[in-house]
């Protein structure tokens, strides 16, 4: 039986090869796969780094969202957010319920293999980066990878104002 975290990097693999991506995989030790941590240790610019964050709904039906942020900025949840998914309360989803929703874990969650099912809000001030760091689908690894991988992935968004 495969590792589920193996089968979600070769989700990420194979959806980069289809659009002819440019990028590159980064090994990592999973005990530095929170941006910070990995930025640090390994050297790359935080403003590089761009974090994919569930959001849930509080009230109501379950509804979810992913939004991608520059790792130096805040998303605006409780505006920009609520108001795209046409909701009135939202949180940040609980790192149980982010796991279940994409197979992933906090540290490791991509927008590169998330169901097609959740939008995806990308905050466009990744697009003026040399290069973007997003998860890898698991915490061994991350992405580096050309800014505009991030025009290619379904069900995604771009925003100007996504963040506060």
């Amino acid at each position: 039986m495969t590792d589920p975290s193996r089968q979600i990097e070769e989700r990420v693999v194979s959806f980069l090869d289809s659009i002819e991506a440019d990028y590159e995989i980064v090994e990592i030790d999973p005990d530095f796969a929170d941006t910070h941590n990995f930025c640090e240790k390994y050297g790359f610019p935080i403003e590089t780094s761009g974090n994919t964050i569930v959001v849930a709904s509080k009230r109501g039906a379950k509804k979810h969202s992913a939004s991608v942020v520059r790792a130096d900025k805040r998303l605006d949840v409780n505006h920009k957010v609520c108001e795209l998914m046409g909701i009135k309360r939202a949180s940040f989803a609980k790192p149980e319920e982010t796991s279940e929703l994409t197979g992933m874990m906090i540290g490791g969650v991509t927008c590169l293999a998330l169901p097609t099912e959740i939008p995806i809000y990308i905050d466009a001030s990744l697009l003026e980066q040399p290069y973007v760091i997003l998860g890898g689908g698991s915490r061994s690894t991350k992405i580096k990878a050309n800014p505009e991988v991030l025009k290619k992935i379904p069900n995604a968004t771009l925003f100007d104002d996504l963040t506060l």
